[in-house]
């Protein structure tokens, strides 16, 4: 039946497994596309920041406390928010979507706050850190000695022409990362009672729920393998090397045909 697209029905909900996922998908592509876009956002910042800065000490202060944050599990993190913002200060909510009965686009917001904050600080700047060093790789190349040679300034040189040519890895790195992103996700929907994908996929493995956790993992795995041939895709049309390495593979190809 999962072969034309039949799936059965949910233990727990009693309904059709599609219907229960469609029912929470929209929550999670909300929590994890806006974070996405914040992630690769903020990232892009820092580490044109601290490549133009490298060595000094916004540079080095950024590396540390950004370690020291990636390193944080999402789980504790959540707790910790939770217990500062929601217990001690009660300033946002700890837990759901939206409040009971349904809200408006401040209530909506003012639940997204902290689960997006975990999102955020556990995946910045692992991102931020990779573009960092792809620019000093790009900083040391021979072409950037050429253009200091005409009097350009690091800045400009930095912005106008290393980042361009780190671009095309940063937008594949964008392609890969969205199944590592949408798994934090699902880590932080579990610990903050958030309707969302992930709080299902913890539900269908606790209460035993094979059809709904057997869509989930099918769905799962085939957004790893279109987000993996999207990004290459990408690397192929934007990236000048590998379409010149691919023409000449073709044609030492057909020379040796």
């Amino acid at each position: 039946g999962a072969l034309h697209g039949e799936f059965g029905i949910s233990y727990k909900y009693k309904m059709d497994v599609l219907e229960v996922i469609g029912s929470r998908v929209g929550n999670t592509l909300i929590l994890g596309g806006i974070g996405f876009v914040l992630i690769f956002t903020l990232a892009m910042a820092l580490g044109v920041l601290c490549a133009w800065k490298e060595e000094r000490p916004v540079d080095r202060i950024l590396c540390k406390v950004g370690t020291v944050t990636s390193c944080i599990p999402e789980f504790w993190l959540s707790l910790v928010l939770i217990l500062v913002f929601s217990v001690a200060l009660r300033w946002l909510p700890s837990s759901g979507a939206y409040a009971v009965g349904g809200g408006g686009f401040g209530d909506r917001l003012r639940h997204l706050v902290l689960p997006m904050m975990v999102v955020v600080l556990s995946h910045l700047w692992y991102y931020a850190y990779m573009l960092r060093n792809k620019l000093l790789e790009e900083v040391r190349a021979d072409y950037v000695l050429l253009a200091r040679a005409k009097g350009l300034s690091r800045r400009t040189i930095l912005l106008r022409h290393c980042l361009r040519n780190a671009l095309p890895s940063y937008l594949s790195l964008m392609a890969i990362s969205v199944p590592h992103i949408l798994g934090g996700t699902y880590v932080v929907e579990t610990v903050f009672s958030y309707p969302g994908i992930g709080t299902l996929a913890y539900e269908s493995a606790r209460y035993k729920d094979y059809n709904l956790l057997m869509v989930l993992c099918i769905l799962s795995g085939a957004l790893v393998i279109a987000c993996n041939l999207l990004a290459q895709a990408l690397s192929e049309r934007i990236d000048p090397r590998m379409r010149a390495q691919e023409a000449i593979d073709t044609w030492e190809a057909d020379t040796d045909g």
